[in-house]
């Protein structure tokens, strides 16, 4: 007969149902409540979980209904604050003189530049105003044969930029590109209108960044192969734009486009070598033996570097998923817990 789950086992994955129903109740709602309305809530809810612990029956139940409202309330605040984020509607179609970071990875196009930009200062006639922290923007070659700047990440430029809020087309079962820069935090497009740009600093933000498009960069300059090269740099760096259309159309054909972009069997991947190379290097140190058992340290060492393959792939939300879900069975087998997989999962 199998074991008796654990109690705190039962009650981890009860929590964890709840805030997902907290989580996927408040995303049915079709408008805000006021935002006083949400932090009365996460009160409440903060408050239920917390007693739930002091109650003889039904101990589960209060915590399943405390962090469904609270999640419920989280969920509304962060979209309340997504959605204040948004361009006035007066700055549309408006020269203004902006002051920011180059975020991300820019994206060279046949005569243009797509990049994220992050804000730091907005002005309109001289006179400060208030726009979304992170832009989608293109800048333009400015005539046949005219030179683009070499934009690298962490540059902090002064631009002239013209903006607009998003929009995305409506056609049925369509690609959402609206949502999509919601999803991105992007809630403003625009383009680097000519005259006014000036480059302020090199390298002063955006570290990880930085070193991404050197890779990128490196993988350009030592592999001719111009589709091998954007495979690779699409697997190292989580570059998928650098992959040619043609490939994409291939790939999707072939049923094989999902394993161009870093998902969860890359990031597992990369961490059960790590964890292999660790185990086997740990176990020739007598002394690191002595300090740390050679299985455990393989354990840490594999989390650690999916965590870094992660966050220099982009930290996508399919990498940031499978990193909690290898700490949590690292954390388990730490402690010495021994849940099923269900539980685990």
């Amino acid at each position: 007969m199998a074991a008796r789950a654990p109690d705190a086992a039962v009650t981890l994955a009860a929590a964890g149902l709840a805030w997902l129903a907290g989580t996927g109740l408040q995303l049915q709602q079709p408008a805000l409540w006021a935002a006083g309305a949400y932090v009365a809530l996460a009160v409440a809810g903060g408050v239920a979980a917390l007693l739930s612990r002091a109650l003889p029956a039904g101990r589960r139940v209060a915590l399943a209904v405390g962090l469904a409202g609270l999640a419920f309330a989280v969920t509304g605040l962060r979209a309340g604050v997504r959605l204040a984020d948004a361009l006035p509607a007066a700055l549309e179609g408006r020269d203004l003189a902006v002051v920011g970071i180059v975020a991300g990875l820019p994206q060279r196009a046949p005569e243009a530049w797509r990049f994220r930009f992050e804000v730091e200062a907005a002005r309109l006639d001289g006179a400060p105003v208030e726009i979304p922290r992170r832009l989608a923007l293109g800048w333009y070659a400015q005539g046949a044969g005219a030179a683009l700047p070499d934009l690298r990440a962490g540059q902090r430029w002064q631009l002239t930029l013209r903006l607009k809020r998003p929009h995305g087309a409506r056609n049925p079962h369509g690609f959402d590109y609206e949502l999509h820069l919601f999803e991105q935090g992007l809630r403003a497009t625009g383009y680097v209108r000519p005259g006014g740009q000036r480059l302020l600093a090199e390298r002063v933000a955006q570290p990880v960044d930085r070193a991404r498009q050197a890779v990128r960069d490196a993988i350009d300059a030592r592999v001719p192969d111009a589709s091998a090269a954007g495979v690779l740099a699409a697997l190292a760096v989580g570059d998928q734009s650098a992959i040619e259309r043609e490939d994409w159309a291939l790939y999707r054909d072939t049923g094989i486009a999902h394993l161009m972009s870093i998902s969860g069997l890359h990031v597992t991947m990369f961490a059960w070598l790590a964890g292999l190379v660790i185990g086997r290097l740990w176990r020739r140190s007598v002394r690191a033996i002595g300090w740390c058992p050679a299985p455990l340290a393989a354990r840490w060492g594999g989390l650690a570097a999916a965590l870094a393959y992660a966050v220099f792939a982009g930290w996508g939300v399919p990498a940031q998923r499978t990193v909690w879900m290898l700490a949590t069975t690292t954390l388990l087998a730490a402690a010495g817990l021994r849940w099923g997989w269900p539980l685990v999962w």
